[in-house]
């Protein structure tokens, strides 16, 4: 037990490296470094010009105690303080704005950039990594990185830059009152470093309990309807209370440190103040200082307090900015499967597909063989049923077929060529999808049809509709192409959103098209206006058709029977009908029966 305490304690230090390496994150920055640079100057200038005030404050007290308020002199340096706090004013409004630019463009970068690296991802990436955490991280971590940026940086600099200009004249004043001063410096540093120990622990651990209760809000409500129809409303409602009360006591846990530390801070400056009053006053009455100065003195060791203050808060800060900045580097790390920065390969595929003798397990259960020694041909036109049991293996072939896993053994080939030797991106833009479980996005039937190509014309938008038998619906919409679908194209019947997929799949022209249970879902009328949409889309193409539905694939020119990963059967659908004990014959007896 004890090691693994003191292996906590060692994680919760925060060294000069981890703070370096998790900073990098600000290199976003360097694109407006003159914004920043600009600012940085104005604030440096705006926080020096601050000790004039207190020097100007001195001599209008000395001059008021020796009867000469009215005089020249207090009047010229009244009008030197009016220009101090202009010429403040105009500075720190330049200084707000200027880093509030460096912020918003730095950090907006930094979102562009972090939803690029993760939506170009494999598809193994999205399998260990649940969305709601993602969306944190570029919500609410690029959130904790902006406030610190926009707002705490500009303050730890001028935190550190108040003492550097005011202690010089401190020392000018009264050296003995200013050892007095800087004495209660060393407690406050190790307070801080103490209290900054535990708060970069709380901050992550806040931060993750935070996501999960993002993640359990975004999941429930997306499946709503799956809530309610199993009545878990009360259940899901208490789980993500349980979340929330995580963050609210990691919270106050933190809040009781915070207090402690406030409480110290404030004990320790009220005391020294106290006491440099005492001390000062000695000084006064025996004509050492005057009234003015020892008022000048306090003034700036109140700024300086504030300062070491502030400091600490700002250290705090730097905390927290550093447990979101790691994990933000946890995904700006990872390597991308695509770069869509580069310009996209054009790759003329024919569709002749070849799997010889794969070999592959998912990258999380290695230790689970799905394919040994898999082999089979689909030759350029074909149509190609994948047929078998529920986990057998046909869902993985299209996504090996696809490119979304690497696999461990043997070699997958298109028209002749290894499929590892085509760009990725080229590879996919001549594989079209016809899913069972439509997804559409929450905008209009145009975007959703136009998302197989988005540079599509009006003309061809509205022909691949006609040829999906989508056009009569949409057209009898007020709004036609314009109409909203709403979430997940919840405002579509599911015939109309499968139909408006195929039209999708059309536009998108693939040479090899996948239909996956496509009619599984769809009433006696529907799936007969979506089954002749499928047979216009499929002329010309190698087409792979996964179904349990075996009525659906009578057609196809090759039925592939796989079982627990290997292809047991293969033919046409009287050729394996009439194979005595097969497996495919099985099948279709089993349906019939059930049917």
């Amino acid at each position: 037990m004890a090691e693994q305490e003191l292996a906590e304690e060692k994680k919760n230090r925060l060294s000069f490296k981890e703070i370096f390496h998790s900073l990098r994150i600000y290199r976003f920055i360097l694109p407006y470094k003159w914004h920043f640079i600009i600012g940085f100057i104005c604030l440096v200038v705006s926080t020096s010009t601050f000790v004039f005030l207190p020097m100007g404050v001195t001599q209008i007290i000395d001059a008021a105690k020796n009867g000469n308020i009215a005089s020249e002199r207090v009047k010229e340096i009244g009008w030197i303080l009016v220009l101090v706090l202009s010429v403040q004013a105009i500075l720190s409004f330049f200084r707000v704005y200027l880093f509030e630019v460096v912020s918003q463009r730095g950090m907006g970068d930094i979102r562009k950039t972090l939803y690029r690296r993760i939506i170009t991802q494999p598809v193994a990436f999205f399998e260990k990594n649940r969305t709601g955490d993602l969306i944190s991280r570029i919500s609410s971590d690029v959130s904790q990185l902006q406030d610190s940026l926009s707002m705490n940086l500009a303050m730890f600099i001028r935190q550190s830059v108040l003492p550097m200009f005011s202690i010089p004249r401190l020392l000018m004043i009264s050296p003995r009152l200013t050892l007095i001063m800087v004495s209660t410096f060393p407690p406050l540093i190790i307070a801080t470093i103490f209290f900054a120990r535990f708060i970069r622990r709380l901050a992550r651990e806040s931060q993750d309990a935070l996501a999960a209760s993002g993640v359990v809000a975004e999941e429930t409500i997306m499946a709503s309807d799956v809530v309610k129809s199993f009545t878990n409303e009360g259940f899901e409602s208490n789980r993500y209370a349980g979340f929330v009360d995580k963050v609210i006591g990691i919270s106050l846990h933190a809040s009781r440190y915070r207090a402690a530390f406030i409480s110290f801070i404030i004990f320790a400056f009220t005391g020294c103040i106290l006491f440099i009053i005492y001390q000062g006053l000695s000084l006064v009455s025996d004509g050492t200082l005057t009234i003015g100065k020892l008022v000048e003195f306090l003034i700036f060791t109140v700024i300086i307090g504030t300062s070491i203050g502030g400091l600490s808060e700002s250290y705090t800060v730097i905390q927290k900015t550093v447990g979101a900045s790691e994990r933000i580097n946890e995904i700006l790390e990872e390597e991308p499967e695509i770069n869509i920065n580069d310009e996209t390969q054009q790759a003329k595929i024919e569709g002749a597909v070849e799997f010889r003798n794969v070999n592959f397990s998912y990258p999380s259960r290695s230790d689970v063989k799905i394919f040994s020694e898999l082999s089979f041909t689909a030759d350029k036109g074909e149509k190609v049923a994948l047929v078998g049991p529920s986990g057998s293996g046909k869902s993985t072939i299209i996504k090996l077929l696809s490119g979304f896993y690497p696999f461990q053994g043997g070699e997958i080939v298109i028209d002749g060529k290894p499929i590892d030797s085509y760009d990725l991106t080229a590879l996919r833009k001549n594989i079209g999808m016809v899913p069972q479980e439509v997804i559409l996005f929450g905008g209009s039937i145009r975007e959703n049809i136009a998302y197989g190509k988005t540079n599509a014309t009006e003309a061809e938008i509205i022909e691949a509709a006609k040829k999906a038998n989508a056009w009569d619906f949409i057209d009898s919409f007020p709004e036609k192409l314009d109409t909203l679908v709403g979430e997940r194209g919840l405002k579509l019947s599911g015939g109309q959103k499968q139909r408006v997929a195929i039209a999708r799949a059309i536009l998108r022209d693939p040479k090899i098209l996948i239909l996956d249970e496509a009619t599984s879902a769809l009433d006696s009328e529907s799936e007969k206006l979506v089954k002749d949409a499928l047979d216009k889309l499929m002329q010309g193409r190698t087409t792979f058709i996964i179904a349990h539905r075996l009525s659906t694939i009578r057609e196809a020119d090759k039925i592939l029977v796989i079982n627990k990963g290997k292809i047991v059967e293969q033919g046409s659908h009287e050729a394996l009908l009439n194979m005595p004990g097969g497996l495919y014959a099985n099948l279709i007896k089993l349906q019939y029966e059930v049917d």
